[in-house]
């Protein structure tokens, strides 16, 4: 009996998304399967805006960034209709029921992963698969763009070098990664930063200082700093941990409520915590300090060959386990293998980057400054 599959892309955009919707596609075709796109994420599951994903639509869409299905952040259960938030899971299931589908496959990262759960929880048949260049999706080696993204954040800071060596600066270029550091690490490895700051190990605005000026001293006049932008320090680091733990403990509802509005003042101040960094860092170290923030331009471009194949790889393995009849999984890169995983082991958990991670090891060998220490 033919199956039906439909296919949705959600959150964020990241290079290799094209790469896995052709991966799947190609590969459902192959089976005999009919496969449609929804168009820009849970909501066009929402309003059924579809799109036919035959040969022709698939064909030439390996190499281009983006993902040719469009996408949103929108949420199942607090979809924004009109000037209300509603929970319109429902209304999903009737259009998933409506196509007569036999399988949805969910791409995106830990929020996509959550809300695909909850999809499967009303008793769809749901694959995921996971993206984001932030590489923080548990139980995968892998997300498809983070290499790609890396590749861009490593160029970035060996353009900055020159910049800061011609002008005896301190540039400090923040790099994407959410709250996770794997970004920052990677591309400050490669890129030969001499400050890495990432989430998982708050800093000393001191430690670096003086990491910089020990550069000073033996006659390098310049420093790159590459700052993840959850990157906090340790005083900011356990104000959080504090406020965390009155919200999470307090039997007093008045002291959680301050404590909330307090969380998210400091929430707000590390928004601007790379400016206000490279301001301190000036004043102590008396260089002249630049900000160069990535952003948007580490998800988009032409996807890497790491995340080409990835994202082919696993988007392959999907459509055979849509034949087998495996679903409530996320497809998962575990060493050379492509595993089924299920959902409830993956929502609700962040990868982050462990304090004895061969990368941090690595980066602490070769004398970068991680923040903690000199």
């Amino acid at each position: 009996m033919t199956k039906y599959v439909g296919i949705l892309t959600a959150g964020g955009d990241s290079p290799g998304l094209n790469a896995a919707i052709r991966g799947v596609g190609k590969a459902a075709l192959g089976l005999e399967m009919n496969f449609i796109g929804f168009r820009d994420g849970f909501r066009g599951l929402m309003n059924n805006r579809t799109m036919r994903l035959d040969s022709e639509q698939l064909s030439g869409i390996l190499t281009v960034g983006g993902t040719i299905l469009g996408t949103s952040r929108d949420k199942p259960h607090k979809m924004p209709v009109g000037d209300r938030v509603m929970d319109m899971t429902d209304v999903m299931v009737d259009t998933y029921e409506r196509h007569h589908l036999d399988a949805l496959v969910c791409l995106g990262g830990g929020g996509t992963q959550k809300n695909a759960y909850r999809l499967h929880q009303k008793g769809l048949n749901i694959i995921t698969l996971p993206k984001t260049i932030d590489n923080d999706v548990a139980m995968t080696d892998a997300t498809f763009g983070f290499d790609t993204a890396l590749g861009i954040a490593t160029e970035a800071i060996d353009r900055l070098h020159s910049t800061a060596h011609s002008h005896h600066r301190i540039i400090v270029v923040e790099i994407m990664g959410h709250n996770t550091g794997w970004l920052a690490l990677g591309a400050g490895i490669a890129g030969g930063a001499d400050v890495i700051l990432i989430p998982e190990i708050p800093y000393s605005v001191e430690v670096v200082a003086e990491a910089i000026r020990h550069r000073s001293r033996r006659g390098h006049r310049f420093s790159i700093v590459a700052v993840s932008e959850g990157a906090v320090s340790q005083q900011m680091a356990e104000k959080i941990a504090n406020l965390t733990t009155v919200i999470d403990e307090s039997d007093d509802s008045d002291a959680q409520n301050a404590a909330k509005e307090s969380l998210n003042e400091v929430l707000k101040e590390q928004a601007s915590n790379t400016w206000s960094l490279s301001r301190e860092l000036e004043a102590l170290t008396g260089l002249e300090s630049r900000v160069t923030i990535l952003g948007h331009v580490q998800r988009g471009g032409t996807p890497s060959a790491v995340d080409r194949l990835l994202g082919t790889r696993l988007g392959t393995a999907c459509a055979e386990l849509i034949q087998e009849g495996i679903f409530g999984v996320m497809v998962a890169s575990q060493g050379v293998e492509a595993v089924p995983v299920p959902l409830e082991q993956v929502v609700g958990k962040r990868k982050s980057v462990p304090s004895d991670h061969p990368w941090v090891m690595t980066a602490r060998r070769v004398g970068t400054c991680l923040g903690d220490e000199i």
